[in-house]
């Protein structure tokens, strides 16, 4: 067990001493938390058949999707945010713990080889390290100071947007890793699945998911997780779309990096261009896997070296800056 791990192990044993004395508050917080209730549709699961228990377990993840949709107003506000700290050259931080941590983690890791960004550009934090991540160290989401601390190890600044995730919206971690940014001046957002949450005090945008009692009492890897899912998959898409790594609904910087990759791109290409595959193939081939390259050769006849010059190589948005000449050799069927 290395330095870390140790460290982790011991402050859980010292708080878990301090809380058998102290945890009025804690059960008084579980009759505010909507998450943390019985769910009266599933109070016999243990007594159903297999086919029963999924159904029961299918009727909740319905209502995911619902909690989504009546939190799009707050959800839009932080993607104009992360797009506008985007462009000033900041990043996209999230921090949690547990699975809050964890789904922050695989939404980030997976950016660079979707949008062609820089690693880094998408962060996640899992309290913890990157050890949490594979092997559940719940304990440390009650140490506010680490989730300062990790903070200040990220040398955020003004240009970031951090986002917190706590399912109850109480985790001490996230908050004091919300403060930390808040002070730093990053713009700050949590995600939560209660309202009239403590680190909601904090933050500069609150996104309340309300996905109710979960199947397994307290289980918010379930309906709570997956709803915040949904939500980190907006955030990023979105903020990635209107920061030009999207041309009409096309993943125009992805990174081919393997064959299945490779044929997606050319696939695309061939929409984007309305050009026959084996000009796609040619010239993503001569264009070194650069998709938005190749796409702006093909699009307006430029030779390679022009393409890369053109602003739409950058930052800019292909639709609006690419000057398209008249479809030539076969028609989309998809009208792309």
């Amino acid at each position: 067990m290395n330095k870390k791990l140790n460290d982790i192990e011991k402050y859980r044993k010292d708080d878990m001493k301090s809380r058998k004395h102290d945890n009025d508050d804690a059960y008084l917080d579980f009759d505010r938390i909507k998450t943390e209730q019985i769910n009266p549709d599933t109070v016999d699961i243990d007594s159903r058949s297999t086919t029963e228990m999924l159904k029961m377990i299918n009727n909740e993840d319905k209502k995911v999707a619902g909690a989504v949709e009546k939190a799009l107003p707050e959800i839009a506000a932080a993607v104009d945010i992360i797009t506008d700290r985007f462009k000033k050259g900041g990043r996209l931080i999230y921090i949690g713990a547990g699975t809050s941590g964890r789904l922050g983690v695989l939404d980030a890791t997976e950016c660079p080889p979707t949008y062609g960004v820089p690693r880094g550009m998408v962060t996640g934090i899992i309290a913890g390290g990157i050890n949490a991540f594979g092997t559940a160290i719940e304990g440390i989401e009650d140490n506010a100071e680490a989730g300062a601390a990790d903070i200040e190890h990220m040398s955020v600044s003004n240009k970031d947007t951090v986002v917190g995730i706590s399912s109850s919206g109480h985790a001490p971690y996230v908050d004091g890793a919300m403060k930390k940014a808040s002070e730093k001046g990053a713009a700050t957002v949590l995600i939560t699945n209660s309202e009239n949450s403590e680190i909601s005090l904090t933050a500069d945008i609150t996104i309340t998911l309300q996905t109710g009692p979960e199947v397994i009492m307290g289980s918010t890897r379930m309906k709570a997780g997956s709803a915040v899912k949904m939500t980190l998959n907006m955030l990023t898409t979105a903020s990635m779309i209107k920061f030009g790594k999207v041309y009409k609904n096309l993943m125009i910087d992805m990174e081919p990096s393997n064959s299945k990759l490779w044929a997606r791109a050319v696939r695309m290409l061939m929409l984007a261009s309305d050009a026959e595959r084996s000009v796609a193939e040619n010239a993503l081939e001569i264009a070194g896997g650069n998709l938005r390259k190749a796409i702006v050769k093909i699009a307006e006849g430029t030779r390679f070296e022009e393409a890369e010059q053109k602003p739409v190589m950058s930052r800019g948005v292909m639709r609006e800056a690419i000057q398209r000449k008249p479809a030539r050799g076969r028609q989309s069927k998809s009208g792309v």
